[in-house]
């Protein structure tokens, strides 16, 4: 476990077999029998990067994380294109996740973050999500125009920033070792102004360590993206949270999604934070995670349970 993080209990672990056979690494923590949530995590990170909530929730709460195809213990498909990387891939997994860890009827709170949201999108209308989702939390996130919206080049919005945007986020090369350079090159890319240097490193150790190929394979997917129908297909509470400083799916896509969305439970914009939320705000993604939970399966926290005793 990354040093830089919170450490976590021992996991109960399996594997969910995807609709094409692929393996899906799953990690499930906390007591069995208590309320359920899952967690999808975004490109180039792993379960790893939800450690301040699953240490958070694990408490009370069953948390059910798995690794994206290509990242932590799950195995990246073969070859960089094909069915292997698609949102129907993605969709897929994510039944296979919730098959496996819940029982017949059980629901659950839903939460992903970046590509973690945009599989949740993208199993809308599947009958396990319908059957297993209660409610979602919908995490620096977007459906679609990624490239085109994304502010990671200082550009004026256009054909050329698109292109550019696209090549950098899409690039071949590997990444390197964490030093002060790539630290600092991602903190601008994916990270609030302010972010804690701890947290810039922890960050950095998570992304680093996503295989090339998976990187590659999955910016295309992202490249191309259209979840539009789908996001609207989301008929369920959804919160939706984004951080004013988010450089690759700025607040805008927030704020369309909220407008969009059958039942939008709220949006809430955190002042200076970045992209990766869960790691630079976790008491913030924490909190809508577990007011999803008390509203929509009637779970109670440890403290919660204090105050009203």
């Amino acid at each position: 476990m990354n040093r830089h993080l919170t450490s976590l209990p021992t996991p109960r672990e399996l594997t969910a077999l995807s609709a094409d056979g692929a393996p899906i690494h799953v990690e499930v923590y906390g007591p069995e029998g208590a309320p359920a949530v899952v967690l999808a995590h975004g490109w180039t990170c792993s379960i790893t990067f939800w450690a301040e909530q699953i240490q958070a929730l694990a408490a009370d709460h069953r948390v059910i994380a798995y690794d994206q195809r290509g990242h932590g213990r799950t195995p990246a498909p073969a070859g960089t294109g094909g069915a292997g990387y698609s949102t129907t891939a993605l969709a897929d997994d994510l039944e296979a996740v919730l098959a496996a860890t819940l029982a017949p009827g059980e629901r659950a709170v839903l939460a992903g973050h970046s590509m973690g949201g945009m599989t949740i999108m993208a199993a809308a209308e599947r009958p396990r999500f319908r059957q297993h989702a209660a409610a979602v939390l919908l995490c620096s996130t977007g459906p679609s125009r990624l490239t085109a919206e994304a502010t990671v080049v200082p550009l004026r919005p256009g054909g050329l920033r698109s292109r550019l945007t696209k090549a950098v986020l899409g690039a071949k090369a590997p990444l390197g070792p964490v030093n002060a350079v790539s630290k600092k090159v991602l903190k601008y890319a994916t990270m609030g102004p302010g972010s804690a240097p701890d947290r810039v490193e922890a960050c950095a150790r998570i992304v680093h360590a996503c295989p090339r190929g998976a990187r590659y394979g999955w910016s295309q997917v992202l490249a191309g993206l259209d979840l539009e129908p789908a996001l609207r297909a989301l008929r369920l509470p959804v919160a939706v949270l984004v951080g004013t400083a988010d450089r690759l799916t700025p607040a805008a896509h927030s704020r369309a999604m909220a407008d969009a969305l059958p039942h939008c439970t709220g949006l809430v914009q955190l002042a200076g934070m970045g992209h990766m939320t869960p790691l630079e705000a976790p008491e913030a993604v924490t909190a809508q995670i577990r007011e999803l939970t008390l509203t929509y399966l009637g779970a109670k926290s440890d403290e919660k349970e204090k105050e009203q005793a």
